[in-house]
């Protein structure tokens, strides 16, 4: 049986945006994926399999000071109040000039919990640009309310000028800090904290040409992390979020300044190169290697709705919008690898 994206977040609407086990919800994300990809059949069974691992939503304690709210960025603990704050917010005003105002106040935070503030937040802003419904609002304030009370800025303050490097050629200057027997166990955003003890990667950031275009510029980036993930055969899941995360931007970045879109892109590569940095054992490979699968777009969701889990479907979804975009074959092989070597995690 289908259901709509608002009984969808109904169903889900008891619940907080992590799990048991302290990861992110992927609940709202991954079947708002299902929809996009019009899979709307499978959302229900989907979501029915996945609600026992979540946790109840935080409630609120002591509301968040409109004038002084850069003091509670980043406190764990106020998770609801921040969630509340972003229903008053969204209740003051429309809210794509709530995203005008609180996505470059956010985005130098790509990584925080693992970029999922940033993809929640993509996620139900393309819901809403669909249909407003309070449903989606509420959803919206959860991503932002996620976003704020997890923030988390890595190492390097970007300069006023962006450098003139693609991704690919600037990953040759990103040391990667591990060997091939590297575990990489542990939540992402608590791995990546290591980088505080590398002070050569601050510069990073400066490294890419974010240019004129930004669609441009996240092609360059999800194509290049595409191959990434491809190259790699451990972490596969740090790797998935080097491409799901600057392919969020593309949802959000409409609703931002062509200024503020632009620093927000080199964030974006500051978040790939981290995971890069920390998890990667393999030089990045030529894009233009990788050929055409022989299976179909539709065998590629036909795959990603077996396998069952969060992330192949959000990640085939993602290399799906961002072949759209740019017709490269790295993205088919990413989306038929995902199901195969992630599976239903």
């Amino acid at each position: 049986m289908a259901i709509t994206i608002d009984e969808m977040l109904d169903l889900l609407s008891f619940a907080g945006t992590e799990l048991v086990n302290g990861n992110a919800n992927h609940g709202p994300m991954a079947a708002e994926a299902l929809f996009t990809l019009g899979r709307e059949e499978a959302v229900l069974p989907w979501v029915d399999g996945y609600r026992d691992r979540l946790l109840d939503r935080p409630t609120p304690a002591v509301p968040i000071p409109p004038a002084d709210w850069r003091e509670y960025l980043g406190h764990r603990d106020r998770l609801g109040d921040w969630i509340q704050f972003f229903e008053h917010r969204l209740a003051e005003d429309h809210w794509t000039d709530v995203l005008k105002e609180w996505a470059p106040r956010l985005t130098p935070a790509i990584m925080a919990a693992a970029t999922h503030g940033l993809i929640r937040t993509a996620h139900a802003a393309r819901s809403l640009a669909s249909e407003e419904t309070p449903q989606r609002l509420y959803e919206l304030a959860q991503g932002l309310g996620y976003w704020a009370a997890r923030y988390y800025t890595l190492p390097g303050i970007p300069s006023p000028a962006s450098g003139n490097l693609s991704p690919a050629d600037a990953l040759g200057l990103v040391g990667r800090l591990h060997g091939p027997d590297f575990d990489g166990s542990g939540p992402i955003i608590e791995q990546v904290k290591g980088l505080v003890r590398h002070p050569e990667f601050g510069p990073v950031i400066d490294l890419v040409d974010t240019g004129d275009s930004l669609s441009r510029s996240i092609s360059n980036l999800t194509e290049t992390f595409a191959g990434v993930y491809l190259a790699n055969t451990r972490n596969l899941i740090a790797f998935v979020h080097s491409v799901t995360a600057p392919s969020a931007l593309r949802l959000v970045a409409p609703y931002m300044t062509k200024e503020d879109a632009t620093l927000a892109a080199r964030y974006a590569w500051q978040a790939c190169a981290a995971v890069y940095a920390w998890y990667s054992v393999s030089p990045p490979p030529d894009p233009s290697l990788f050929q055409q699968p022989d299976e179909d777009v539709q065998d590629l969701v036909d795959r990603a709705v077996s396998a069952g889990g969060a992330h192949s479907i959000k990640f085939t979804e993602a290399c799906l919008r961002e072949y759209a975009a740019r017709p490269s074959p790295v993205y088919l092989a990413a989306a038929k690898d995902v199901s195969e070597r992630v599976g239903p995690i």
